[in-house]
């Protein structure tokens, strides 16, 4: 395992969308032809299957110098009422482009950190999303807690709009590295955050586990999945720490790069991990998460409906998912938009009656199959071009791409379909960059990804 780790280890993108960001064609792209593919999905899927709608809350009271997010560093709570606002603002300008009344399937909120913003605030933030929209049958609404202010009051107030999915950013347990990555929390406060959820009523509580971070060891990891396993959350995130530092406003600065585990090393805190995780219960889902057989992201893969998008993985597919806030990233199933990053602009742009975005990508026919290969790789490790419809120019050179992969056992090929091997799973990445053909016409000149290992 350690020389395929030193063989393919390598930058590159974690698939949340494709074409990934850095290769989108700003040429072809529009407002304009962002908001007709935008209408055509809504009239295609709204009544079938609803729409999905991710919030970017941006605030943060202190900075995690893991984080790679887009946030505002900032203690003043005055700033939540206008943001609220002019998010409220943006999401009429969406509804003025929609034939009837959206059903909402999926709602997120994500940051930053959303319980910056109090109980009233963010009840009020939901009302008014819903006076101008109704919930989809099934429907499944999810927040990002901090275990350290996310209060019963919090979890009430969301409770009572609909929410019953609460994750919570837990990293690791280890002070030493809670004070390297600027996030000191006891696990008394995650203990607290999680019985309290449960208490009210909450479905599904999941926790974020993190490998790869600076001065962590596997030991580390190990105690911090032990500790996990006295509270039992439903679902879990544990994936690789991305040090990306070279982005512009990232906050991975007080450590140095031999600070970090080596590749190896976080391959091992990876596949230790995972063998505590099967035996505490948890199976794997996908790319980087767990959960236990009774959680709806563990159903959603049972019955082979598992989807991932810029939210991640998701419990259901919606063609069509709209991003409000700053720097939210929107998907038309035949486009992707995303919003400007700075709040200040942001809120000038929709104060003139202006959907926000500032760049975006049409997919052409072939961005499309190739983004059904990568998505079927993400969600069930196999895909195929028996059909036409999955056919594509470049083919063959993927397939030269995958020989070696194949040759190392990662991958079994039998005629016109893929098989990802359980020894394949932990380099799923990089199986997918195989059918990342922008990737083999463009390589990047710069870095623009995290490691895949």
């Amino acid at each position: 395992m350690c020389s395929l780790v030193q063989k393919y280890n390598i930058p590159g993108p974690r698939y949340t969308s494709y074409p990934t960001v850095p290769y989108w064609n700003m040429d072809t792209f529009s407002g304009k032809k962002w908001e007709a593919t935008l209408a055509q999905s809504f009239s295609e899927s709204n009544a079938k299957e609803g729409i999905s709608l991710y919030i970017h809350l941006p605030f943060c009271e202190s900075l995690c110098t893991f984080c790679g997010c887009h946030k505002r560093i900032t203690k003043r709570h005055e700033v939540e009422s206008p943001y609220i606002k002019t998010l409220l603002k943006e999401w009429e300008l969406y509804i003025n482009l929609f034939s009837e009344r959206p059903k909402i399937k999926e709602l997120h909120l994500g940051g930053g950190t959303p319980t910056f913003f109090s109980p009233e605030n963010l009840k009020m933030l939901i009302n008014g999303i819903f006076m101008l929209a109704e919930k989809a049958e099934g429907y499944e609404f999810s927040f990002e807690g901090h275990p350290n202010n996310t209060t019963r009051e919090h979890l009430q107030a969301l409770y009572d709009v609909g929410f019953r999915r609460v994750s919570y950013g837990v990293q690791d347990y280890n002070e030493t590295v809670q004070k390297a990555i600027h996030r000191v929390q006891p696990f008394e406060n995650v203990k607290k955050a999680t019985e309290i959820a449960r208490e009210i009523g909450y479905t599904s509580v999941g926790h974020d586990i993190i490998f790869g971070l600076p001065f962590q060891s596997l030991e580390h990891v190990k105690e911090t999945i032990l500790k996990t396993k006295e509270l039992r959350p439903d679902r879990l995130a544990f994936y690789s720490y991305a040090h990306v530092p070279w982005i512009k406003g990232n906050g991975q600065r007080g450590y140095k790069d031999s600070d970090l585990p080596s590749a190896e090393e976080k391959r091992e805190q990876y596949e230790e991990g995972k063998k505590l995780l099967k035996e505490v219960g948890y199976n794997e889902i996908g790319m980087d998460h767990f959960a236990l057989p009774s959680d709806s992201l563990h159903k959603s893969m049972d019955a082979g409906k598992l989807h991932r998008n810029f939210m991640g993985y998701t419990a259901s597919k919606t063609q069509l998912m709209i991003g409000l806030g700053a720097s939210s990233i929107s998907d038309s199933w035949y486009s992707f938009a995303q919003n400007v990053k700075s709040l200040e602009e942001y809120k000038q742009l929709v104060e003139n009656q202006i959907i926000p975005i500032y760049r975006g990508h049409i997919l052409t026919q072939e961005d499309e199959i190739i983004r059904k290969h990568i998505l079927n790789l993400m969600c069930t490790y196999q895909t195929s071009w028996s059909s036409n419809k999955m056919l594509f120019e470049d083919i063959e050179i993927v397939l030269e791409k995958l020989h070696e992969m194949q040759l190392d056992q990662l991958v079994t090929i039998t005629e016109n379909t893929l098989q990802v091997t359980q020894k394949g799973k932990p380099f799923i990445r990089n199986i997918c960059m195989a059918f990342d053909v922008l990737l083999h016409r463009k390589s990047p000149e710069t870095r623009l990804f995290s490691m895949t290992i």
